[in-house]
């Protein structure tokens, strides 16, 4: 049977992120039981990994074309951007809220959609990758919004056109670092999304 929205919320409030071998025998049949969540949860790890996958051929084109491939000889010029890293935090802690963290990854995909200007700029060959990235983002995004707002959670509405400035840069080549940057903190943040996702599904 289908649990009451409350009551998946806070089983998913309590339960969810507590030490991970606490949870083998805790009585997770309710959550375990409402398909609808779980198919949720199936379609959009598939569409979160189709995401990552498509960071992951920016990361190489970039490596390829621009020669920006490893994190750690560009660290020094990181510390002169103006990068933003969404927080996700709140996917993670032992204090873990549904309703905290599927916000947190909405708002990052906002971020993120609005800082693949840059790369679209810098990739000029691969404007159509982008926009796809983008467009799947928005997409995931809606996703998890309609599933909040069918478990009765709190969402923020965000506009359809990104209306936070672009992160500026001194020089061409910052601008290409903080491309690898932007790639590099959103691929890290789609991994945190990605076991998120795979925990509630595992339940």
């Amino acid at each position: 049977a289908a649990v009451p929205a409350g009551g998946l919320a806070l089983l998913l409030g309590v339960l969810l992120w507590a030490p991970w071998r606490a949870l083998h025998g805790a009585p997770l049949t309710e959550l375990s039981g409402d398909q609808d969540f779980q198919l949720f949860l199936q379609r959009n790890l598939e569409f979160t990994r189709k995401i990552r996958g498509d960071v992951a051929a920016l990361q190489r084109v970039v490596c390829d074309t621009l020669q920006l491939c490893k994190e750690d000889e560009l660290l020094l010029v990181r510390q002169h951007l103006d990068i933003a890293q969404a927080p996700l935090e709140q996917c993670h802690k032992r204090t873990f809220q549904a309703e905290t963290c599927f916000n947190q990854i909405r708002a990052g995909l906002h971020i993120y959609q609005g800082s693949l200007a840059t790369i679209q700029a810098l990739l000029p060959g691969h404007a159509g990758l982008v926009e796809t990235l983008q467009l799947d983002m928005a997409n995931l995004s809606s996703n998890i919004q309609q599933q909040m707002e069918d478990l009765d959670l709190a969402t923020v509405t965000y506009p359809t056109e990104n209306q936070d400035p672009l992160p500026t840069f001194s020089s061409h080549f910052h601008q290409q670092v903080g491309g690898f940057f932007i790639l590099a903190n959103f691929q890290r943040f789609l991994e945190t999304a990605y076991r998120a996702l795979r925990h509630l599904a595992s339940l």
